[in-house]
Order: C-alpha cells, then sequence, then structure tokens
C-alpha cells in the first residue's frame, strides 16, 4: 500500500466527545493506516494486581473496568481472545460513537450490521448517505468509520478491526472496496447467498471465488455463515451434523481458491438454549467441531434463535455460551446484545453483551487447567463420534446425488430432522433459478482484470500487443502476480490495490439523507452540550421506564401505555412484559421518547469532597485518642458495609488508628448509646440496609432522641449509612451525616475530624 498523504488529526482528549465534523472533512484524502487483520498478543502467566492470569492478553492503555473492580484495586484485565460487538444504529456518526464507547470496555472487533443486509444489494453502491439500512457498504461510510477506528485505537492501545459482509452479487467489488478502505474482517459464505437470499447458486459461488481471492490478498479474516441454520430451522438444535457439512464445503473451497487456512474462522453457534439441557447437547457439538476444523480460528457467537424480550434471560444464555467457549476454544468472542430481540440494540446494551464476554472470560481464566472436558466419558464420546458420522452421512448422501447444487434443490439444508432423518420442511432452491441467473459469461479473449489480484486469468495477449513485447505475456505467467516476482498491473500503471493513490472518492448524493445533514439536526445539542437522553441516535430522547404493576399481562400493557401518557412519554409501547403470577401481576418495561434537553449549565453540582491526607487524620485520632462504637441496628443482619467502612483490611477508619469498637448486627439502639457512654466514645456509627417500613428513619431519629434523653447528644457524632440513606434525609432525622452507596472510610474519617475540630475537640 502507498503512503498517500493522509488528513492529520490530534489525538483524541478522552474528556471530549468525537469531532464528527472533523473526521467528515478532508475524508477525500485520507487512506487506511494498514490492511490486514491483527488478534491480540497473549500475555502468559500475566500479574495483574495481586493475582496472575493464564488467558489474558496485553491490557489497554485506557479502559473502562468491569463495576467489581474497584475491590481490586480497578483492574481490568483483557482476555486473549478478540471480542465482537456488533452495532446497528444505522447512521455511521452514531456508529463511531458507540465504537468508541465499546473499545474502552474491551471490543476489538467492529462490526456493523442489520436491518438490511448488503446481500439484498444487485450492485455496488458510491455514493448513498449510509448504505441501505445500516450496513457499512459504501465508500465515505467505509472511511469515515476506519478514520474514527484510527484514533479510537490510538485512545485506547490497541488495533481495531472493522467488519462487514462480502456477498450479495456485488460481493467481488465489495472485496476490492474493503481492501481499498482497509477493513478488516468480512463475512463471505457462497451458501449464505444460496440458502437465505436465494442467489443463482453458480453465481454465487463464481463470485465467492472472485471475492475470497481478493480478500486473502488484503489479509481480511472470512468468517462464514453456517451459524444461520441455527437461526432458521424448525428445530434448531436438530442441524448439528448440516452445520458441520456447511462449515467444511466453505473451508474447503476457500483455500481452493486461494485463501490460507489462518484467515478462515468457522462462525459457531450452540444450537439451543435453557429450558433445554443445553450444556448437555452443546458441548459435545463444540467439541466435534473442533476435532474436525482445528486448523481453522473459531468464531463464537451466542444463539439468537432463543431471545426474545427478556434481557436477563439473553444475558444468562450467553454466559452459558461463554462455558463452552472456556471449555473448548474460541479466537473471537463474539457478542450479541441482549435486547436483540425486542429492539434494534441500543448503545448500553451493546456494552452489556462486551462486559459479559470479558467478565465471564476473565472471571473463568484457566479453567481448563482444572476442569476439563472428560474425552473418555462414554456419553460425550459417543456423541461426538455420532456427530462426525452423521455428518459423513450427510455428505456422502450429498455427492451420491449429484453433488451440493442437487442436495439444494432436493431441500438437504435446514432441515429440522437431524440426518439422517429428514422432515422435508428444509429450504430447497433452483440451481437454474434465483437471483443473477444466466449471468455468468466467459471471459472475452482481451479480458484484463480490474486489480491484479483478481481470480482467475489475466488475457495476458492484451498486454503483450500493448508492450509491442511478445515476451512479456510469458514473463508475467512465468512470475505469477504479486508476492512472487511481479505485479500485471506495473504495465498500466498500477491498480487500486498496489496504489491508493488511484482509489477513487466519491462523496454522498442524497441532499437532505446523509451524515451531514442529520448533523445539523443536532447542531444546537453539540453546541450547547444539551442532554437529551438517547439509545441509538444522537438525541433520540428515547428512555425506559421498569415498572410492576398487579394485573395480569394484557391489563398490565394497557395500563402501562397510559402511565406512559401520563410521563409525558411518546411514541409509547411495552418492549417486555413478564408474568410474575398470574392473578399477583406483571413487570413490564415501557419505551418511550422524552422530548426534554437539559442545559448543564443550569445544574447545581455537589462540590467534591475536600478530602484530608492520611497523615493529618493519623495525627489528630492519636493526639485525640478518637473511639468510635459502630453497630448494624434494628433487625437487620447485613455488616458488609459497615465493615468496609471500618475495618482496616478494607481502608476503613482502622487504618487511621481509630479505636473501633463493633457490636455487631440486629443491636438495640439502648444498646449501641450504652456501649458509647462505657467505650468513652466520640462518635456512633449506625448502618440499616433493611428499610422496610422506613426502618432506617425510625432507627435514625430514635438515635437522636434517646442521645438527648441520656443527655449525650451535644457529645456524640452521629453518623448513619446505608444504601437509601442520604446527607440530606439522615440530618432532617436527627443525625450530624448521612452516608449512601459507594461510601469511602477517608470520606467518613475526614468529617470526623473535620466536626471534631469545628467542636474544639
Amino acid at each position: 500500500m502507498s503512503t498517500s498523504w493522509r488528513e492529520p488529526l490530534p489525538p483524541l482528549d478522552p474528556n471530549e466527545k468525537l469531532d464528527i465534523g472533523a473526521l467528515l472533512d478532508g475524508l477525500e484524502h485520507y487512506r487506511p493506516r494498514r490492511r490486514g487483520w491483527t488478534w491480540r498478543t497473549p500475555v502468559p502467566e500475566q500479574r495483574i494486581g495481586e493475582f496472575t492470569y493464564h488467558e489474558t492478553s496485553e491490557p489497554l492503555m485506557r479502559s473502562v473496568s468491569l463495576p467489581a473492580a474497584h475491590y481490586f484495586g480497578d483492574i481490568d484485565p483483557q482476555p486473549e481472545c478478540v471480542i465482537t460487538t456488533e452495532i446497528a444504529s444505522g447512521r455511521p456518526e452514531d456508529d463511531v460513537r458507540r465504537m468508541r464507547m465499546a473499545a474502552w470496555h474491551g471490543a476489538d472487533h467492529m462490526m456493523v450490521i442489520r436491518t438490511a443486509g448488503q446481500s439484498h444489494i444487485d450492485g455496488l453502491l458510491e455514493g448513498t448517505p449510509e448504505g441501505v439500512g445500516g450496513i457499512a457498504i459504501t465508500r465515505k461510510q467505509l472511511r469515515f468509520t476506519r478514520r474514527a477506528l484510527d484514533l479510537i485505537e490510538d485512545e485506547v492501545g490497541r488495533p481495531l478491526n472493522f467488519h462487514s459482509y462480502v456477498s450479495g452479487v456485488a460481493g467481488p467489488e465489495m472485496a476490492v472496496l474493503f481492501a481499498e478502505e482497509g477493513v478488516n474482517g468480512a463475512h463471505q459464505d457462497p451458501q449464505y447467498n444460496v440458502l437465505y437470499r436465494n442467489i443463482n447458486m453458480y453465481r454465487s459461488f463464481v463470485d465467492a471465488a472472485v471475492a475470497k481471492r481478493i480478500m486473502a490478498v488484503a489479509g481480511i479474516l472470512q468468517i462464514d455463515g453456517a451459524h444461520n441454520a441455527n437461526a432458521t430451522a424448525v428445530k434448531a438444535y436438530k442441524v448439528m451434523p448440516e452445520l458441520l457439512v456447511q462449515h467444511a464445503i466453505n473451508t474447503a473451497y476457500s483455500e481452493a481458491v486461494g485463501m490460507p487456512a489462518e484467515q478462515i474462522a468457522l462462525s459457531t453457534v450452540p444450537p439451543d438454549a435453557a429450558p433445554a439441557p443445553c450444556m448437555r447437547l452443546d458441548l459435545p457439538y463444540a467439541v466435534a467441531l473442533r476435532d474436525l476444523f482445528g486448523a481453522y480460528k473459531m468464531r463464537a457467537q451466542q444463539n439468537t434463535r432463543y431471545m426474545d424480550s427478556d434481557t436477563r434471560e439473553a444475558t444468562v444464555a450467553h454466559v452459558m455460551n461463554l462455558v463452552v467457549s472456556r471449555l473448548t476454544s474460541a479466537d473471537i468472542q463474539s457478542t450479541i446484545t441482549p435486547d436483540e430481540g425486542r429492539n434494534v440494540p441500543w448503545h448500553h446494551n451493546n456494552i452489556a453483551a462486551v462486559e459479559t464476554a470479558k467478565q465471564s472470560l476473565v472471571g473463568m481464566d484457566g479453567l481448563r487447567e482444572m476442569v476439563r472436558v472428560d474425552r473418555e466419558s462414554p456419553e460425550l464420546a459417543a456423541r461426538v463420534r455420532e456427530l462426525k458420522e452423521r455428518a459423513v452421512l450427510f455428505l456422502e448422501a450429498m455427492l451420491a446425488d449429484g453433488g451440493y447444487f442437487a442436495g439444494v434443490e432436493d431441500a438437504y439444508f435446514v432441515d429440522s430432522g437431524e440426518y439422517p432423518e429428514t422432515h422435508d420442511d428444509g429450504i430447497a432452491r433452483e440451481s437454474g433459478g434465483g437471483v443473477a441467473a444466466d449471468s455468468i459469461v466467459p471471459r472475452a479473449g482481451d479480458y484484463l482484470a480490474p486489480v491484479c489480484h483478481h481470480f482467475g486469468d489475466n488475457h495476458l495477449e492484451l498486454l503483450a500487443r500493448y508492450l509491442d513485447d511478445p515476451s512479456a505475456a510469458a514473463l508475467l505467467a512465468e512470475e505469477g502476480g504479486p508476492g512472487e516476482g511481479g505485479c500485471v498491473c506495473e504495465f498500466m500503471g498500477g491498480c487500486t490495490l498496489c496504489d491508493d493513490a488511484k482509489v477513487p472518492y466519491i462523496d454522498e448524493l442524497d441532499p437532505t439523507d446523509n451524515a451531514a445533514a442529520r448533523l445539523t439536526q443536532t447542531a444546537e445539542l453539540r453546541e450547547r452540550g444539551l442532554i437529551k437522553p438517547e439509545v441509538e441516535w444522537t438525541g433520540d430522547g428515547v428512555v425506559v421506564v421498569q415498572m410492576f404493576l398487579p394485573a395480569p399481562a394484557d391489563v398490565a400493557e394497557a395500563a402501562a401505555l397510559e402511565l406512559g401518557r401520563a410521563m409525558n412519554l411518546t411514541d409509547r409501547e411495552v418492549i417486555h412484559k413478564r408474568v410474575m403470577h398470574p392473578a399477583e401481576g406483571t413487570f413490564c418495561e415501557l419505551k418511550g421518547r422524552l422530548d426534554v434537553a437539559i442545559d448543564p449549565a443550569t445544574l447545581v453540582l455537589p462540590e467534591p469532597p475536600d478530602l484530608l491526607e492520611d497523615e493529618e487524620i493519623r495525627e489528630f485520632v492519636a493526639e485525640h485518642e478518637v473511639r468510635v462504637v459502630a453497630a448494624t441496628v434494628g433487625h437487620d443482619e447485613h455488616s458488609v458495609g459497615m465493615r468496609e467502612i471500618i475495618d482496616i483490611k478494607h481502608g476503613g477508619l482502622e487504618k487511621w488508628g481509630f479505636g473501633v469498637t463493633y457490636l455487631g448486627t440486629s443491636v438495640p439502639i439502648e444498646k449501641v448509646l450504652d456501649a458509647a457512654v462505657e467505650h468513652g466514645a466520640s462518635v456512633v456509627l449506625i448502618s440499616t440496609i433493611i428499610t422496610h417500613g422506613e426502618i432506617h428513619r425510625i432507627m435514625m431519629q430514635k438515635l437522636a432522641d434517646l442521645a438527648a434523653e441520656k443527655g449525650v447528644r451535644d457529645r456524640l457524632l452521629l453518623i448513619s449509612g446505608g444504601t437509601q440513606v442520604t446527607d440530606e434525609l439522615a440530618r432532617s432525622w436527627g443525625m450530624d451525616a448521612g452516608f449512601g452507596r459507594k461510601t469511602t472510610g477517608l470520606e467518613v474519617a475526614t468529617f470526623i475530624v473535620k466536626q471534631l475540630r469545628e467542636r474544639g475537640a
């Protein structure tokens, strides 16, 4: 690739939003910095914080760690396999924002998909604003996205792979476009075209030969589409033998046309989900797949067949699929957003899926060193062998009946019977029919491929005549093309794959439906920094409200819509409902649009706490021998929160030398005050997690009243904590302070020292 001039952009500021206008400006000059797929760099026996990891990769320079990471020093170990996020906003200017968020959470494979497939398109689109329905297929969209990813990968410190689709009857053209614009991975499987898009099977395989060859030269990782049988068959868990056959056909064909094995990835999906006994069914299939196709990469993906509107269920299914990945292998761990069963995926659910993968994979780090798949188990061994035998029988029968094309005509594929059982409900296609039938023509005698890596023969007689040098054709044929001695295109001044200065650039043609036009519609939000809810597009105003309604499902849904009306939500829709009990009630999630924007200049933000230095606290405590009595009060048996505030191992008050007497849980208020007097304490800490019947308020008021009654209120600092406690409420109920969620020992220690100083202690 040439090093033609690139439009320089400054590095991203982590505290500033992406400048979409700057990314669009000068795009005609931008060229991708590299071609080809990039894998993570594994780091065996990597020490991160207090732990040694066995299956992690190089850390990120900038990232957002998992929620529980603050208990472990905010570490953020990264699994050794690539993690995918599948983005479907349909607007590239919002796609790249979501990609940035996903990259910070650990994704490095950015797939732009959904709403309409590139395989529906009968030609190469150059000038449309966003492809068709969101697929990244136009030059401007690809270039804009790749340019943004260059900046994002510098921000997080890891290469990011960009992915789209090489399919439809424009597959070869797409492959060239992707090679020109630095796309790193793509789906390419001629069987997908045949079975699911009814593209003529001969045309599909001819196009695939061309496309795969170009992808191979450009280093683009190929992912197949066999997993679609899982989502299509009436009984997806019956198609496992067929899936093995589909993988075999595509891998063999890919290698036959020149794609190296290391660039081929199988899209492997566990075919079922609970309440089926999915682990017992899925694990043998995963083992058989890796036995047969160990020479190739494995791209493990969650099954979307069984996704409904319940994000909890989807997340549990995802985790169970991740267990299969850890027990076998995965080079790429794809993620499906948990809201896919009810929406076009949303920003925060993309992140949720990425974090589910990261959390599960890191949590199961080194699992195979302790828990191995028992290959000697009679049940597992028999099932693995059975799946392989069924796949071989499938292949043999298909060959006996005339081969793949004849098998498709006979509806071999996506039949809901487990072969050799058939239910005659498979997909049948006519070999002479479908989209682009009869469109294959022989190459002319003077054919010259448009790019030098084009699959097939360049008819070099044309070059020989052009050069008036008969030996030129023989020389070129002898040298064999790029990487083996020369490029055909040298004799015509180069092609776009060898000289990117020759790559044409066409801007958007639609004057209204394009990224620039949409930016003008949201200009005020950006310029004034207005805050408006969004889940998919800038300022879309979409919110989700969760509610439990004591009514049957149909009544609850109607009631939820009316409640949404009362909340001034427009475009109301119940996107999920779950019966808790047919008579007692239904849980609903209501989606609506809130047309309100908040000006941050009008917000009153709390001042950050002015925390004291460790030594200052330690000196004061030692000088005044500060003693604290602490207890979880009422009938509350929770102690974890209080322990984090007082125990030295959690960075609690003991760290600075406070004398702490912890009375335990379910302690009566009277006992707390008696202990404070007995131990000469100047501080009382109470915790209330249980808040039924406002017990937290009752306990605080009782403590304040009893302290006053006993005549000790003025000499005690009364401090309360708990998940439902705020400082404002605690003070209104007689406390000197209240601390809520995520309070640290340093915050409490600082408050105590400052208050005691003010009181002249």
